[in-house]
């Protein structure tokens, strides 16, 4: 992790891109534009859905609060894709890690690394950054210190080589991810950000009240 540079990317192998959460596929997700700062193709991973690239012009960027990153790659294959969750607002007395939040945190997790495996990446080469779970959400419970403290436990759970965070705080950021290279550069953002922030994750939690949470998924085996 770093701060905020410029860098210039090298010719794009003509691969795809797909969006987890919309299933969409192609050249160019829909609303990409191209950042001059980054010289890179960027591509916005909103709250709920995920992406995978292998492409060196690409990044990835979001918008974080008290919800939680995961940024994962595989160096060998230079492949790398992030998702972007919060986790229902269930008090830890009620849910003991076992419950509603950790089994949506882990449909979360899971499908950004089965689309990573079935693109050529190997679960045991895959190392994690995790970003996000700041409290910015004013309520008795501490929503952000609960999806930080469920992605540091799926992480550690899952055998995954964790090689960054930036967890925690009061303050909304902002992740560039280089999904080819695996390169994270995060922003901490302006107090006045918090507000729209705030807003959108609010709203995703009451969508989340009225929707059943996800069963599991299969994850693809290794040869």
């Amino acid at each position: 992790m770093t701060g905020f540079a410029g860098r210039r990317a090298t010719q794009a192998r003509p691969n795809t891109l797909r969006e987890g959460g919309a299933r969409q596929s192609g050249t160019r997700q829909p609303g990409g534009y191209f950042n001059a700062q980054f010289q890179a193709h960027t591509l916005k991973v909103f709250l709920g859905h995920h992406l995978v690239s292998d492409r060196s012009d690409v990044m990835m960027v979001t918008t974080l609060g008290s919800c939680v990153a995961a940024c994962v790659h595989d160096p060998a294959a230079a492949i790398g894709g992030m998702n972007h969750f919060l986790l229902p607002e269930v008090p830890e007395s009620e849910d003991g890690g076992t419950g509603a939040a950790a089994r949506y945190g882990s449909v979360a997790m899971e499908r950004l690394i089965n689309d990573l495996l079935s693109r050529g990446a190997r679960r045991d080469r895959l190392e994690v950054k995790l970003f996000g779970g700041a409290r910015v959400i004013d309520s008795s419970f501490d929503v952000g210190q609960s999806n930080a403290r469920f992605a540091l436990d799926y992480v550690r759970r899952e055998g995954l080589k964790l090689v960054g965070q930036d967890l925690g705080g009061g303050s909304a950021r902002r992740v560039h991810y280089f999904p080819n290279t695996g390169k994270a550069l995060r922003k901490l953002l302006r107090p006045e950000a918090l507000s729209e922030t705030a807003h959108q994750e609010l709203h995703f939690r009451s969508t989340l009240r009225q929707q059943p949470i996800e069963g599991d998924v299969e994850l693809f085996g290794e040869d």
